[in-house]
């Protein structure tokens, strides 16, 4: 028996590492076309591209994990079953369950795998990731300067090439505009040719110019309509151009995304959340009791007479009639001061409805975090009862019939884990109902898949379904010769 667990566990770790790892590269690669425009043109090192390469294939680990655990079960039962190897199990007396069972043992060991990834690994990437891709948006494209088209690359600066000598780098027919200023095109030179340098510390870009001339208007205050304007010949001139931003540099920056929910662990999201409730519940105290002190009634002590004044002397004062005692002047300047009143009212509670939902907008994305640590864990075992028996049942090994089936059932999830989670961050249901929607989706689906393949049911074969619709076929048929 422990050499059949063990030639199963070989048979299973293989796929494993090569469906995680093909899994992990797709999802990876969608990642890099995502943001490929903010990559590509800005000369970054080997070294950033390979660390942010590193940390965003580290972020795709969880949900690689559960793809990979199906298709790997999958392709393992389904090559057992295809080489009748799984028939001679079943012949030697082994059920469907004792040959599952060490599979079941790596399924959970890779959700608990996950769980650590999820808690311990992802908030670190995450937030490496978030820092890395500041500074990358940070930096601006290296300079290359297009032929017949304006160029406004550069800081403060306009330039326009007719055409440019890619070996020797000299550009020709060029028009420079200078908004050093900042007060419109009031300064541009022309010049037959040219050619761009960087001063030894990268912080300067000289432009060098041969045989042109520049225009400029000598506008000398704000408010001049008449001023006079100024043209220079040269046949050698440099223009020195200060860089900024053209040089990556990493950047302390991570106080900035620190304090974001994807970047904490159990422990940082348990204390947020309490913080968050406690805070909100404090908030909300407060509110209630100064609320009618500060706005509908002078003073606070009159709260605890109000009701006693309305047993005692409502029967003897007709509140209702007061405002028709006093002059048209005094009524009028009552109904404006409780419309003051009221309108005060309103924008104070106005006010704590827009604090009180910064506070749940906050706790949920705090509970949705806190939920997913768990549900991307319980997604692995769930894929592994829906591929492994599924494996069994259709017998049909390699990567053609299983990936099929496993992205189908990968999109459902997907799909269904988005839809919960849009639902919780709307606050239309709770953290709980909407994290674990696709686990109550997969579970059934699972058990009831591995039930079928422990009873030996013919879960796909076509004419025991037939066999179940033609009574009503026959009903139908009968219904229409009558």
């Amino acid at each position: 028996m422990k050499r059949i667990d063990r030639y199963i566990l070989t048979s299973y770790i293989g796929p494993m590492v090569m469906t995680f790892v093909i899994v992990l590269f797709v999802l990876l690669l969608q990642f890099i076309w995502l943001y490929i425009d903010e990559i590509v043109g800005k000369g970054l090192g080997v070294a950033v591209i390979a660390e942010f390469v590193f940390w965003a294939a580290v972020t795709f680990i969880p949900l690689a994990l559960p793809l990979s655990t199906m298709l790997a079960s999958l392709m393992t039962m389904g090559d057992l079953g295809e080489s009748n190897e799984l028939l001679a199990m079943k012949a030697a007396g082994m059920s469907v369950q004792r040959i599952m069972r060490p599979l079941t043992g790596m399924a959970l060991i890779t959700c608990i795998a996950a769980f650590f990834v999820s808690n311990n690994l992802l908030p670190l990437a995450n937030l490496k990731i978030n820092s890395l891709m500041y500074d990358i948006r940070a930096k601006r494209e290296e300079i290359k300067i297009p032929s017949g088209v304006f160029y406004n690359g550069l800081q403060d600066y306009s330039i326009r090439i007719s055409r440019q000598n890619q070996e020797s780098g000299m550009m020709f027919d060029l028009i420079l505009y200078d908004h050093t200023t900042k007060s419109g095109n009031t300064s541009v030179t022309l010049a037959d040719s040219g050619y761009i340098k960087f001063t030894n510390d990268k912080k300067y870009l000289i432009f060098k110019l041969f045989t042109g001339h520049t225009y400029e208007d000598q506008k000398q205050n704000p408010g001049d309509t008449i001023y006079p304007f100024q043209k220079r010949y040269f046949n050698e001139q440099e223009v020195l151009i200060p860089l900024s931003g053209y040089d990556f540099k990493r950047s302390d920056n991570d106080d900035l995304f620190k304090d974001n929910a994807q970047m904490q662990s159990i422990g940082t999201l348990n204390y947020l959340s309490d913080s968050l409730q406690r805070m909100e519940a404090l908030i909300t105290d407060n509110f209630g009791r100064n609320f009618m002190h500060q706005v509908a009634l002078a003073r606070a002590q009159e709260l605890d007479t109000a009701s006693s004044f309305r047993s005692q002397y409502m029967h003897i004062i007709n509140v209702d009639s007061l405002l028709t005692t006093g002059t048209i002047e005094n009524q009028s300047d009552i109904i404006s001061h409780a419309i003051n009143k009221v309108t005060q009212a309103i924008g104070q509670i106005d006010m704590q409805i827009s604090s009180f939902e910064q506070y749940d907008y906050t706790l949920r994305r705090v509970e949705i975090e806190w939920h997913r640590k768990f549900t991307l864990s319980i997604a692995c075992l769930a894929f592994f009862f829906i591929g492994a028996p599924l494996g069994a049942i259709i017998r049909k090994g390699g990567l053609g019939m299983p990936t099929v089936i496993s992205i189908f059932f990968f999109v459902i999830y997907w799909v269904v884990d988005i839809t919960g989670k849009k639902l919780v961050r709307d606050d239309v249901w709770s953290a709980e109902t909407g994290m674990w929607l696709s686990s109550f989706v997969l579970l059934p689906i699972g058990i009831f898949i591995t039930y079928k393949a422990t009873t030996d049911s013919a879960l796909f074969n076509p004419d025991r379904y037939l066999r179940l619709l033609k009574p009503v076929v026959n009903f139908f048929k009968k219904r229409r010769h009558v």
